[in-house]
């Protein structure tokens, strides 16, 4: 009897957070380390579930660039960054295409399906929605990098997710953009995700990753800071707390909350029901970004 007590408790708790997101959009990235996880991709996707059933309207992107380097090593492509990001030419393109949208999202899209949601994978192979642009860069004497189809996200077409997510149906999204012209741009997963919160005007944008959080001292885990402002993101990253493949997560997430997004979540998804507890809860697991 205690047992079934305290579940009522979590219910009655998780009853306000259910009101207030009910018909709000949430943008949840899944990637890095968290992909190469079965046991922790099946709990967020069920996590996912449980947002869209009581109201939520949950878009998923993706990531998978574990999966493109294997990918690429079958092809013997050796892989090439520039500035911390995939050179990608034609060829490199076409495995991104082809892990991205052909493998991981229809196998995400047919996980939701088999735990008892709705979804459809939204993609260059299928229906397209994001639309981008070629990244530019310069190096430090200011003449421009070269880092072939690699892009930006600028452009969706809301009117499909919107309509999607009304019919209950949970939309997949692979990080690959359309060009004006119809060409494919690989996109970062994280400004992805950013740019889709944006644009659909997001209430949260929730980042799965393979850490808690934001630690003050990467190497001690009681560091972990459960509340940020974006002007003290801004401090920690000038200091080098927040840094390497962190900040440009982190600068995505400002970026987004500086154009209307109302909350940015940086959790683990190894954690059983991480995003749950980070938004149905009066905890919280990980770190949120406010304005």
């Amino acid at each position: 009897m205690n047992d079934a007590i305290s579940k009522a408790k979590v219910l009655v708790e998780a009853l306000g957070w259910i009101r207030k997101f009910r018909d709000r959009y949430v943008v949840v990235k899944l990637g890095g380390s968290a992909l190469d996880d079965p046991d922790s991709v099946r709990r967020c996707l069920s996590d996912v579930i449980f947002m869209e059933a009581v109201g939520m309207r949950p878009i998923l992107v993706h990531g998978g660039g574990k999966s493109i380097s294997r990918g690429m090593a079958e092809a013997g492509i050796e892989p090439r960054f520039v500035q911390g990001r995939r050179y990608t030419d034609e060829k490199t393109l076409e495995i991104a295409k082809k892990i991205l949208a052909d493998e991981i999202c229809e196998s995400l899209v047919d996980q939701i399906k088999t735990l008892g949601g709705k979804s459809v994978g939204l993609h260059v192979n299928s229906q397209n929605v994001l639309t981008g642009q070629r990244l530019q860069l310069e190096d430090e004497n200011g003449a421009a990098v070269d880092l072939g189809r690699v892009g930006y996200v600028t452009g969706i077409r809301s009117e499909l997710l919107h309509a999607t997510c009304r019919a209950g149906v949970i939309p997949v999204l692979p990080s690959i953009a359309l060009d004006a012209d119809g060409g494919g741009l690989n996109v970062n997963a994280d400004t992805a995700a950013a740019a889709v919160a944006k644009l659909i005007n997001a209430e949260k944008l929730v980042f799965l990753s393979d850490v808690p959080g934001i630690y003050l001292d990467k190497d001690d885990p009681a560091t972990l800071v459960q509340h940020l402002t974006v002007s003290r993101c801004r401090e920690l990253i000038a200091d080098g707390t927040i840094s390497t493949g962190m900040v440009p997560k982190v600068e995505a997430a400002l970026e987004a909350l500086e154009v209307g997004v109302g909350k940015i979540h940086i959790i683990d998804a190894g954690t059983p029901h991480s995003l749950l507890l980070e938004i149905y809860s009066n905890l919280g697991v990980g770190t949120e970004i406010v304005a």
